[in-house]
């Protein structure tokens, strides 16, 4: 069973908590695809003019996009956690000054609407077995439920240049957002599994 959508969706309550507070940034923020069955939909694109040989230290964009509140928000604390665990584990070395590269996270929560359609049958009851059935109606049902994003971005701290990028996106369900933490760590570990270690091309 693939933990990934239990996970993901504890993260996006997290984000939902701090947006409806006024916590989290989001007007910058990219687009990405939050879990449904499967797991969230996660892409990545490296720009191909990076020389990833070059890069081994890294730190944080300050402020981050998720911050503009004027101080740090529990989800980006989080995300710093996770992510520096992320960057140390494949041999990056955190560093406060000038430091080769530099992360930055954007996220984004949407409300949205589904019309669901389902066959009802109107006009059966048991006396009428065998003898005749009623009629099928289609059975509107509205859905409400979440669209959440999440973006890394490895930035190239001497040039200003987006070096490489992990989007995450999907539907948030609303059954299992109460350990925000490992479900941090659990899609960000999947989100920069790809990302090259330092002195690597």
């Amino acid at each position: 069973m693939n933990p990934l959508p239990f996970l993901w969706e504890n993260i996006m309550r997290n984000v939902c908590a701090s947006l409806r507070t006024g916590t989290l940034a989001v007007a910058t923020a990219t687009a990405m695809l939050v879990a449904c069955a499967s797991g969230p939909e996660i892409r990545r694109d490296t720009n191909p003019a990076a020389n990833f040989a070059s890069y081994k230290t890294f730190a944080f964009f300050s402020p981050l996009a998720t911050d503009n509140a004027g101080y740090e928000t529990v989800f980006t604390a989080r995300l710093k956690d996770s992510t520096r665990r992320s960057m140390e584990a494949k041999g990056y070395v955190y560093a406060d000054t000038n430091p080769d590269v530099l992360l930055n996270f954007f996220a984004n929560v949407q409300d949205k609407q589904e019309l669901r359609s389902t066959p009802a049958t109107i006009g059966y009851y048991g006396y009428r077995r065998g003898l005749y059935g009623g009629w099928s109606t289609p059975a509107v049902e509205t859905i409400n439920y979440q669209h959440g994003t999440l973006t890394i971005d490895l930035v190239d701290a001497k040039k200003k240049q987006l070096v490489w990028q992990a989007t995450a996106e999907g539907r948030v369900s609303i059954e299992a957002r109460k350990n925000p933490g490992p479900a941090i760590d659990a899609v960000v570990t999947e989100m920069m599994a790809p990302l090259p270690g330092p002195g690597r091309m």
